[in-house]
Formats: structure tokens, sequence, C-alpha cells
């Protein structure tokens, strides 16, 4: 099967980034595809180049990092929802004349059509919110 997810929940506010990360885990050790996990609204944040939580605690964006390098994965985040919380890749950064940028690849800056789309590709879309 062919899945998509979308992560709505911000990493350490809610459960809703770890719910999804362990299930996007579980249907790869499964044999099932993930094509693509798109973050929206506060799950931009999961994306945050600068996260640096304590030790003792899940390191949620290197976690989705290992889960892109398993294969075909693409991490997509949503450009208006990042811009708006300070997310910027090094081309928007650039665009809006500032020094860093705090989004790097393989997560992606993309618009809602990455959504629809990817909710017509794939067989199930699993919102977690």
């Amino acid at each position: 099967m062919r899945y998509a997810l979308a992560v709505y929940g911000g990493p350490y506010s809610q459960q809703a980034s770890h719910s999804a990360l362990r299930f996007a885990e579980a249907l790869l050790a499964r044999g099932h595809q993930l094509t693509t996990v798109f973050f929206y609204h506060d799950g931009v944040y999961n994306a945050a180049s600068m996260m640096a939580p304590p030790q003792d605690e899940p390191h949620l964006r290197d976690r989705w990092l290992g889960l892109a390098a398993q294969g075909e994965t693409r991490l997509q985040v949503c450009v208006a929802a990042a811009l708006r919380r300070g997310l910027l890749d090094e081309r928007e950064a650039t665009r809006h004349g500032k020094q860093s940028y705090t989004l790097e690849a393989p997560f992606e800056l993309t618009g809602l059509g990455q959504l629809v789309e990817a909710t017509l590709e794939n067989d199930h879309l699993i919102t977690f919110a």
C-alpha cells in the first residue's frame, strides 16, 4: 500500500508529531511505501534545523531525516505556514533579505497543491493533528 501523512502538530507541544513518526516507521517496517509527509500549521516546526531538544527527549527532526534516508519519502513543508513561523530555506531567506535560514534538505518548501497531489497519488492519507 502507498501512504501519505499530513502532520499538523508541533514537535514538542503535542503528541501528533511523535505519533506520526512512529506510524511512519511502522509502515516502512511492514513493507508499505510512504511517499510523502506533508507538514502544515505548527507541524512545520518539525523541519526546524535549529532544534536542540534535551538529551533525554527524542530528537524528532533527526528521526524524520533518518526516515527520509531509508527510501523514497519526501518531506514537504507548507511554504505559507513555514514563512509565517520564521522557517525559511536558503532561497526564501535570500528572497526576503534574511541573513540565515532554518530549513534544509531533505525538507522542502511546497504548496498545498502537493498535499492534494499526495492525496490523489496514494491509497491512504493519514492526518495527525
